[in-house]
C-alpha cells in the first residue's frame, strides 16, 4: 500500500505557466501535485490575458502580486524573492515548451513540462544539456506511465515471464475529432495548427504517450521505422489525424503503432500488447486496474491491481487503495508528481545513489520522443520509406 507519511520539512514552492481557467491539463497538474502535499502552488502565469490569469490565480489561492502577466515576469519576479518558487510546470501549447523550459532552467528552476518536449531534437538536446549543467530535475509529463499495472507488466517482462520479446502492438485511437471539431473548439484548433502544434498532430499528441510506454515496459530500441499518415479532414493538412507506424527493433523484434483521432465511436483505445515467445501481456487505459496475462496453452489470466499476488512495491509505484476500488488518471499523475518531488529533494541533497535507482519520465525520455516524431515525419513525407532511427 501507499505510504502517505513520507514528507518534507516544507513543501516545494511551485509555479505554473499555462493551464488557466477551463484547462483540463492545468487542473490535472494542480490536483496531482497537491495530492501528497509535496508541492504548494505559489505563483503562476496562467493565461495570455493577464487580468483573467490574475483573477483565476487568486481563486486558486495565489497572492495577486504573484499572478504574473507572462513567464518572463514570473521567473524574474520569483527570482527576486527569498521565498520564490523552486519548480515550475509548463502546461502551454507545444510551441512555447522550448523557450519557457530554457528560461526556467537558466534561472535555476526545476522543470516539469508537457509533451512533446520541443519541435526539434536539436532544441530537445539543448534542454538535456542545460538541465545537466544546472543540475536540475527536468521531467516530461507522460501522465499514463504512473499506473501501477504498467509497472507490474514492466517487472514481469524484466523477470522473463514472457520470454524473448517478439512483437509489440501499440495504439491510441479515439474518435472525438472524426468531424471538424476545431471549428468550435479552441483546444482542438491549436493542436491542428503546425505553427503551434509542431510537425505532427496525432503522433505528437497521442502516439508519443504509447510509444513512451513501450520504451518503459520493454526497453526495446528502435532500429528502423516506416510511417504513413493521413488527413481525413482535409483542412488539417499537412498535419495528420491518423497514422500508422511499423517498427524494426534492435535484436529482431517488430511492432506497430496506430494513432488516430478519427476512430469514430471510440472513447480512447489506448492499448499496449507485448508478445513474447512464451506469453503475452496487454493493458488498456480504459481498464487501467487490470492486466491481461496470456500463457500459451493456458487459460487467460486477468491480474487485478492492489492484490497480494502482484510484485510488491514495484519500482515504488504502489496502489493507493486496496484492490477492487478503482484507481485512475489522477492517481497515475499523482504517482508521477510524487516521484518528481523525491527527485527534486534528492538533487538538492546531492543524493546521487538514490537518484540512480529512481524511475521517472525524464528529459531524456522527452528527447527520445522528439527524435521519434522527426523520424515518423521524415518517413511519411518521403512516401512511407524505412528510416534509420
Amino acid at each position: 500500500m501507499f505510504n502517505e507519511e513520507r514528507h518534507f520539512t516544507a513543501p516545494i514552492r511551485w509555479g505554473m505557466v499555462g493551464g488557466g481557467r477551463g484547462s483540463e491539463i492545468g487542473y490535472a497538474h494542480r490536483a496531482s501535485a497537491a495530492r501528497d502535499r509535496f508541492f504548494q502552488l505559489k505563483a503562476g502565469a496562467l493565461d495570455l490575458d493577464a487580468a483573467r490569469g490574475r483573477e483565476f490565480g487568486s481563486h486558486l489561492g495565489i497572492e495577486p502580486e504573484r499572478c504574473y502577466a507572462d513567464y518572463q515576469a514570473l521567473f524574474a519576479g520569483e527570482a527576486a524573492r527569498a521565498d520564490g518558487i523552486q519548480a515550475v510546470s509548463i502546461a502551454t501549447p507545444n510551441d512555447m515548451h522550448y523557450a519557457i523550459s530554457k528560461a526556467a532552467l537558466e534561472v535555476g528552476l526545476h522543470v516539469i513540462c508537457e509533451k512533446p518536449l520541443t519541435f526539434t531534437s536539436t532544441e530537445a538536446q539543448e534542454l538535456v544539456d542545460l538541465a545537466k549543467a544546472k543540475r536540475k530535475l527536468f521531467a516530461v509529463m507522460y501522465g499514463y506511465s504512473g499506473y501501477p499495472m504498467l509497472h507490474q507488466a514492466r517487472e514481469m517482462i524484466h523477470q522473463g515471464k514472457l520470454g524473448e520479446i517478439r512483437i509489440v502492438t501499440l495504439q491510441f485511437a479515439h474518435g472525438f475529432h472524426s468531424t471538424a471539431i476545431e471549428e468550435q473548439s479552441a483546444g482542438a484548433k491549436w493542436r491542428m495548427n503546425p505553427a503551434i502544434s509542431g510537425p505532427t498532430y496525432v503522433l505528437g499528441d497521442l502516439g508519443t504517450h504509447t510509444y513512451y510506454l513501450m520504451e518503459m515496459l520493454t526497453g526495446l530500441e528502435v532500429d528502423e521505422l516506416c510511417c504513413m499518415r493521413q488527413s481525413f479532414i482535409s483542412s488539417r493538412a499537412p498535419l495528420e489525424d491518423n497514422a500508422h507506424v511499423m517498427f524494426k527493433f534492435k535484436g529482431g523484434a517488430v511492432g506497430t503503432l496506430w494513432a488516430s483521432s478519427v476512430n469514430a465511436g471510440s472513447m480512447h483505445q489506448q492499448k499496449i500488447r507485448v508478445i513474447g515467445e512464451k506469453a503475452s501481456l496487454e493493458w488498456w487505459d480504459e481498464y487501467p486496474n487490470q492486466l491481461r496475462y496470456e500463457i500459451q496453452g493456458q487459460p487467460a489470466q486477468i491480474l487485478e491491481r492492489g492484490l497480494g499476488y502482484l510484485a510488491q512495491g514495484v519500482d515504488g509505484i504502489c496502489s493507493r487503495i486496496g484492490g477492487g476500488h478503482p484507481e485512475g488518471f489522477f492517481e497515475s499523475w499523482a504517482n508521477l508528481y510524487h516521484r518528481f518531488a523525491l527527485a527534486i529533494d534528492a538533487l538538492e541533497r546531492e543524493d546521487h545513489a538514490f537518484l540512480e535507482q529512481l524511475w521517472y519520465p525524464d528529459v531524456q525520455a522527452g528527447l527520445c520522443g522528439v527524435k521519434w516524431l522527426e523520424a515518423c515525419v521524415k518517413s511519411a513525407d518521403n512516401g512511407a520509406i524505412w528510416v534509420k532511427f
